[in-house]
């Protein structure tokens, strides 16, 4: 990640500059992480069950 930081006349940083690539991918981390937490109480599936489903779908 390349940042490029803009300063205040003291020499504190008060702004970042990012490629939107990086940006982006920020934002997708950050939606995945407010997901988890939304689902974090849901139970949890066993593997095998995650497997069959996806073979009934097509998908495995």
């Amino acid at each position: 990640m390349s940042a490029r930081y803009i300063t205040s006349e003291d020499g504190s940083r008060t702004d970042v500059v990012l490629p939107v690539a990086d940006y982006e991918e920020l934002m997708e981390d950050l939606h995945d992480l407010a997901v988890i937490a939304e689902r974090r109480e849901e139970p949890s599936v066993p593997l095998e069950e995650v497997k069959k489903k996806l073979k009934e779908d097509g998908l495995l």
